[in-house]
């Protein structure tokens, strides 16, 4: 008998880059469901509301049945217990995101003991782009198409009247 195995990929997503699609087409060939867990960030100053970002990213993954957008606030670890996951996926582009997702990985487990984190890298196509690279780019008015899909591309030109 197989497991329903569900894995939660987290993030802010402002915006959904094509290094975020990559691990999230990569996780899904690994998983039964991901879900794509678009975060209500209070931190972080974001260009696109969480209702936009959802809506983006929902957008870019309409045609694939077996990953999901939802928005969520609070607590990563009670999210992930909620939608019934014990893994959590987390991108790392560099040697500098390691240390910080390491000390994530090492609280989310302290926090929910069954839980997992597995770290996928982008493509080597992929390995430089960040959501913060992009957005800071884009409003300085250069041209992000590269980075983007169509859809997330539109999306920026008419939040930024361009």
């Amino acid at each position: 008998m197989s497991k329903n195995r569900i894995a939660i990929y987290p993030g802010t997503f402002d915006p959904i880059t094509l290094g975020h699609e990559d691990v999230v087409r990569r996780a899904a060939d690994l998983f039964d469901q991901v879900i794509v867990a678009v975060a209500d960030s209070t931190n972080k100053h974001t260009l696109f509301s969480l209702q936009e970002r959802v809506a983006m990213a929902q957008g870019v993954f309409s045609h694939a049945s077996n990953i999901k957008v939802v928005g969520f606030s609070g607590l990563l670890m009670q999210f992930v217990q909620d939608q019934g996951a014990k893994m959590v996926i987390r991108g790392l582009r560099a040697a500098s995101d390691f240390e910080y997702e390491f000390q994530l990985a090492g609280m989310n487990r302290k926090l929910y003991p069954q839980f997992e984190t597995l770290f996928l890298t982008p493509s080597e196509q992929f390995m430089f782009i960040s959501s913060s690279l992009v957005r800071e780019v884009a409003v300085l008015g250069g041209d992000v198409q590269a980075f983007l899909s169509q859809t997330v591309n539109d999306a920026i030109k008419q939040k930024l009247g361009n």
